[in-house]
């Protein structure tokens, strides 16, 4: 099974259950900050743990940086 994380192809045996356990897995610990797209659509935080995956999804995250 494969999903495209900002742009590089993963392979996983089996698919997390859904973009929350992704999420866990990627950027364990944080939540905060992050915004996340599923096939080009943005998933609000609060819709993680329903949003289930599927093979060949392309997910993009983006975390928020301090600077200027």
């Amino acid at each position: 099974m494969e999903l495209t994380i900002n742009h590089t192809t993963k392979t996983f045996e089996v698919l997390p259950d859904n973009l929350e356990a992704l999420m866990a897995m990627e950027i364990p610990g944080k939540k905060k900050g992050i915004a996340v797209a599923l096939n080009n659509r943005i998933i609000p935080l609060s819709a993680w743990a329903e949003t289930l995956l599927r093979d060949k999804d392309s997910i993009l995250i983006i975390t928020a940086t301090q600077g200027g």
